[in-house]
């Protein structure tokens, strides 16, 4: 039996060698961000925020943004989002959202209950937004029985790993301000975009006309934390107060910024998404030569949909863990990390040929 002074001596109580594919949360932390908070470790630094790492990670995002903007260290993905929200919009104000947006299906009802905030969300056949989807709801300015649409949230890459282009992130931008609306990016996968377009991480937010972002780091390989980004600082306001309201201010903020600091400063953060992209694009590819997989969306980022024949998931979850993303039509969801590695993938393939008899053997029963 492990006592607890041997858990606290350092014993595993996982097995390492266990792999799945139900999120890029599973996976650990990237030995770079372990160095870089061992680093960050000793000593006192000033807390809550007025540390020399919080100030350098601003530094560091203005390299990759542009001069001018502001960084809000968060704990986490929920909390960045529903303080960006926040600070776009007045208490009668509401946000249009694909209906598959995070903020609408996995956050708990967050932006209601905390952030008070109307969501109206649409339904979209990858995704993605459009001017035309976004006008669906963008209506009835003025009306005082109408929650009053003034701000647009996009997901980057989408909760179905589908990707915004530059070009189309500027043309929902243009379409959101010409009708008063601020735009809001939800970057939880940020990098895994950048990774595809092969573009500056600016390139598809600031200068296509995002006006706050919430990027996401856990995702890539970081222990925790994500930074709230003000593109548009005139747009965003009180962030200050309400990153505290919101109970999303770390007292020990140094160890936020610098794993950020570790991701961005050098290409760490490309390095890691661009290889969770490749993996996805391996397993797409592989099982796109499976007769009874059917594929049910691009893959271009780290994960893979597909609707599989009934039984089959359950099998495959005896080996691998995945998720089910629309349980009623036999959906499921892979995703890949910075650690999968092609032997993962492999291994997995075979997993599903074999479930399929596509390996010249039966399938389990």
């Amino acid at each position: 039996m492990t006592t607890t002074a041997e858990t606290a001596a350092g014993t595993r109580l996982h097995d390492p060698a266990v792999r799945g594919f139900a999120s890029d949360n599973y996976s650990g932390v990237h030995p770079e961000i372990l160095a870089a908070l061992a680093a960050a470790n000793g000593g006192h630094q000033v807390s809550y925020g007025e540390d020399e790492y919080t100030a350098r990670l601003q530094e560091v995002l203005e390299d990759h943004f542009g001069p001018g903007i502001e960084s809000f260290p968060v704990f986490n993905g929920t909390g960045a989002n529903v303080l960006s929200l926040q600070s776009l919009l007045p208490r009668w104000g509401a946000v249009v959202c694909a209906s598959t947006a995070h903020i609408n299906m996995d956050e708990n009802g967050a932006p209601e209950r905390v952030g008070g905030i109307k969501l109206l969300h649409v339904p979209t056949p990858d995704g993605k937004l459009t001017p035309e989807l976004i006008d669906r709801e963008a209506w009835g300015w003025g009306d005082e029985h109408r929650a009053q649409p003034l701000a647009v949230s996009i997901t980057q890459t989408t909760e179905l790993g589908t990707c915004y282009t530059p070009e189309e992130v500027r043309a929902i931008a243009d379409h959101a301000h010409s009708k008063g609306m601020k735009l809001h990016m939800d970057g939880a996968r940020l990098a895994n975009a950048a990774a595809h377009l092969q573009v500056p991480l600016r390139a598809f937010t600031r200068d296509a006309g995002v006006d706050i972002l919430s990027f996401g780091g856990t995702k890539n390989g970081l222990l925790f934390g994500e930074v709230v980004v003000a593109l548009n600082p005139e747009a965003a306001h009180g962030l200050v107060y309400l990153r505290k309201m919101n109970m999303q201010l770390a007292s020990k903020m140094r160890f936020m910024s610098a794993q950020f600091i570790a991701l961005l400063e050098g290409d760490l953060w490309l390095r890691s998404a661009s290889h969770a992209n490749a993996m996805a694009a391996r397993l797409r590819a592989a099982v796109d030569t499976i007769d009874g997989v059917q594929p049910t969306q691009k893959t271009e980022s780290n994960g893979v949909f597909a609707v599989l024949p009934a039984g089959v998931a359950d099998r495959l979850r005896e080996s691998f863990r995945f998720y089910d993303w629309n349980e009623a039509a036999r959906e499921v969801r892979w995703m890949c990390s910075f650690d999968t590695t092609e032997e993962d993938i492999d291994a997995f393939a075979a997993a599903i040929r074999h479930e399929l008899g596509a390996d010249g053997r039966h399938p389990a029963s």
